[in-house]
């Protein structure tokens, strides 16, 4: 990892690139997604079909996984603990986000203004797979949606060669109450739920992270569906004072890190002893990792060490470079905590690890990444619900309300919204008399 010295450098190197979905900077890949997105829209399930063997290299007769394979995944597939673990997991986010209902899920109305709040009719999540399943994402995204009483739940995963989906993705999917699952995956996926096929229903929104392909998707088809965000690379920045035990920081550096090779970890301090000690600790933990080349492809090429004066110069570049997790690895973390404006978790203390929150702490982890944390926030039970304005105001208010309105649509010349004020204003006026 390389280190960098004092603030001005720093806030340099930290300076943010595009998002990743976004940039453009592949032309090649954007016109690719849209010719898939395009086939599925016309084609239905035959284009699905052929990419599945094109991408995935699997021959399938139906996209949807059926009953009984879920039921094998669920009770011969899957190692009872696991089992255990998902279901621990389940329980704890489905009670987070509860809480939460019960604070931000509710309409109101009050002197003939308010809101009703109804959740989406049916919601569509992709889950990453292939090559790796994914269960954590499962419970993270659907529970969510569940709780926020979501209708129906999609979700697409891609197959193994052989047809498959991982025992643990399907028994998360049973756990977090998914309705129905397919066999997708990719651009193509995303297309199936934004426009629907013969198999496939369309949803209102889709949520859940992918590769640049997913993210390219999400971005083409927002507006004929609602997308959550678009999720990039994992990205941790870890403050840390001298009172921090070296061998944590270095881990959750890491942690991150074996996400994938573009994943970024950012370690800041204002100990240069400490900051030895954690680049040493790296060195001795990698090499005892199965995804040891990953995470180091990813320290090497996107990590960095940075030694600064003081706290609230660590503070303050965690706010400009806005992670999608920050770790206060600090004495006192509590009192640092209102200082953090920009990022998706906040892990305060040495023993509330970005690890925990990824898998049973509750919160979900679909975070945002590339810097949007200045401006948006982790996937909540708000991201399901939907909210029409109300207006019942009594007759009486027109005359009160009407002549200001009034005004204001005829300085915006705008004829027939003044009429809609006058015809009723003079009404008024009429029964009066």
């Amino acid at each position: 990892m390389k280190i960098v010295k004092g603030f001005d450098q720093a806030s340099k190197l930290l300076e943010r690139s595009l998002p990743y979905g976004v940039s453009g900077k592949d032309g090649k890949i954007e016109a690719s997604v849209r010719e898939i997105i395009e086939n599925v829209r016309k084609e239905g399930d035959k284009a699905l079909l052929a990419y599945t063997r094109r991408f995935d290299g699997a021959r399938l007769k139906s996209l949807e996984v059926t009953t009984r394979e879920r039921a094998a995944a669920r009770l011969e597939g899957i190692d009872p603990y696991l089992l255990n673990a998902l279901a621990f997991a389940a329980d704890r986010i489905s009670r987070f986000h509860k809480s939460c209902m019960q604070k931000y899920g509710k309409g109101f109305l009050k002197d003939g203004l308010g809101q009703q709040v109804l959740p989406l009719d049916r919601v569509g999540i992709y889950v990453p797979g292939g090559t790796a399943a994914y269960p954590s994402t499962v419970l993270m995204t659907a529970i969510p949606a569940r709780v926020a009483g979501v209708r129906e739940i999609i979700m697409v995963t891609p197959c193994g060669k052989d047809g498959k989906v991982p025992a643990d993705t399907l028994a998360a999917a049973d756990i977090a109450g998914v309705d129905r699952i397919f066999k997708i995956g990719g651009a193509q996926a995303v297309a199936a739920l934004a426009f629907g096929t013969s198999s496939v229903p369309r949803v209102d929104k889709i949520c859940g992270p992918g590769n640049i392909y997913v993210m390219t998707a999400k971005k083409l088809v927002y507006g004929v569906v609602d997308i959550d965000a678009l999720q990039g690379p994992s990205e941790v920045v870890v403050i840390a004072d001298s009172s921090a035990d070296a061998s944590f920081c270095a881990a959750d550096l890491i942690a991150q890190s074996e996400h994938d090779p573009m994943a970024s970890s950012i370690f800041i301090t204002n100990s240069d002893l400490l900051a030895a000690r954690v680049q040493a600790e790296i060195k001795k933990q990698l090499v005892k990792l199965k995804r040891n080349a990953i995470a180091a492809r990813a320290l090497n090429a996107n990590g960095k060490i940075v030694i600064v004066k003081n706290l609230g110069e660590a503070v303050e570049l965690a706010n400009l470079y806005a992670p999608e997790h920050l770790s206060l690895m600090v004495k006192n973390p509590d009192k640092y905590v209102g200082r953090i404006k920009n990022a998706g978790c906040i892990c305060a203390g040495q023993y509330s690890p970005v690890v925990l929150g990824d898998y049973v702490a509750g919160p979900s982890h679909a975070l945002p990444t590339g810097g949007s944390a200045r401006f948006s926030s982790p996937l909540i039970i708000q991201d399901f619900l939907k909210i029409s304005s109300i207006i019942t105001l009594a007759d009486t208010e027109i005359e009160r309300l009407g002549p200001p309105a009034l005004l204001l649509a005829e300085d915006e010349g705008l004829t027939g919204h003044a009429n809609a004020i006058k015809i009723r204003l003079n009404k008024k006026k009429r029964d009066a008399k």
